[in-house]
């Protein structure tokens, strides 16, 4: 772990470091804040998603700058993409000497950026830090233990990351308690998400079940993609699944034929204003994403987590997450359909209130003074 030292004139100041879809949107709302403070700041993309489906998109439709550097690393396996993004990281910040490294969620790059730092002696700031969900199996808690651990501070969400940052020993003046940048993003575009001209434009039913299933859990064994598929069938027998595929997914969805049944509606990757008034639009979503069980809760929309766990328990607890299994999957999804309310805007999870950025912000401003 590095100490705090004074920003330098000989330095970079605040390098945001992103490398995938969700960590844009959590970006967002952080950058903009500093920027309204003055702060000399840069964009670092990794490339980790790349082409304009995954990436470019995103920053259009949040404002974000276009990023000051794009290592252009790519896919590859864990190990290969994670020494990828090492080695690129390790020339930039060489040559620019960062004077804080903020990184965002569990992806690989937020891994990468935080052991090059931390060896390099740069502080790094973990926004989503203190999630957690118990299961070594999947790469992204890997990532984020690590990660909090070399964190010279750490911004959580909810009030339970806190505490299992108390329980690994992470010090309380570390730590700092500030709410979803996610949300702010979310709160901040609620105007824009029109599910009636998204309806309108893509050609899709007036009711129906949104869909995003994109975890290694999920989709990288042929079989259960197989399985999934039929469960996917079962409920288009009950209503309209629209389904944005992602990439990691797409040939073995394909090969099981989901696109099959008459009320499978496939899409490709969705931009996130788009993304969000599916979302918004949908009788219920299946998803085995953290952030949709974020947007879900906030909106209202009854969500079913296809996964045996989740690091965001204040969803379930605080909002209208489920996790399910394959097997109970069409009952739970029966009783959501039933039980389908409006949007509840407002009954959300503490400092969810669209202001995590600012205060995000004034945590880094006063640290790197």
């Amino acid at each position: 772990m590095t100490t705090s030292a004074p920003l330098g004139s000989q330095d970079t100041g605040i390098v945001h470091v992103v490398g995938a879809r969700p960590n844009f949107v959590k970006a967002a709302p952080v950058v903009s804040a500093l920027r309204g403070r003055g702060a000399h700041q840069t964009v670092l993309h990794t490339g980790q998603h790349y082409d304009d489906r995954m990436s470019a998109v995103f920053f259009r439709d949040l404002g974000l700058p276009t990023p000051d550097v794009d290592l252009g690393v790519g896919s590859g396996s864990h190990a290969a993409q994670t020494a990828a993004l090492m080695v690129g990281l390790e020339k930039e910040f060489t040559r620019t000497t960062p004077g804080m490294v903020v990184v965002y969620g569990d992806v690989n790059s937020t891994l990468a950026a935080a052991l090059v730092a931390a060896k390099l002696g740069v502080p790094v700031a973990h926004v989503e830090a203190g999630l957690r969900s118990f299961d070594n199996a999947m790469p992204e808690e890997v990532n984020r233990r690590v990660t909090d651990q070399l964190s010279d501070l750490c911004f959580a969400t909810s009030p339970e990351a806190v505490g299992h940052l108390a329980a690994e020993g992470v010090s309380p003046n570390r730590v700092h308690l500030v709410g979803n940048p996610m949300i702010d993003t979310l709160l901040g575009n609620l105007d824009r998400f029109d599910a009636d001209a998204l309806r309108a434009r893509l050609d899709l039913p007036e009711r129906y079940v949104a869909a995003t299933l994109h975890r290694p859990a999920n989709v990288d064994d042929p079989a259960n993609v197989v399985r999934l598929t039929e469960r996917l069938h079962e409920i288009a027998d009950l209503t309209d699944v629209v389904m944005p595929v992602h990439p990691r997914g797409k040939a073995a969805f394909d090969r099981a034929g989901l696109g099959d049944h008459p009320r499978v509606h496939l899409l490709e990757p969705l931009g996130y204003l788009d993304f969000v008034a599916l979302t918004r639009g949908a009788a219920a979503v299946v998803t085995d994403s953290g952030g949709v069980q974020e947007e879900t809760t906030v909106l209202g929309v009854p969500c079913l987590t296809l996964r045996p766990n989740t690091e965001r328990p204040i969803t379930i607890t605080h909002g209208t997450n489920q996790l399910v299994t394959e097997a109970d999957l069409l009952p739970a999804l029966r009783k959501a359909l039933d039980g389908r309310t409006a949007e509840r805007i407002g009954d959300v999870p503490p400092l969810w209130d669209g202001r995590s950025g600012e205060r995000i912000a004034t945590v880094l401003t006063q640290w790197t003074r």
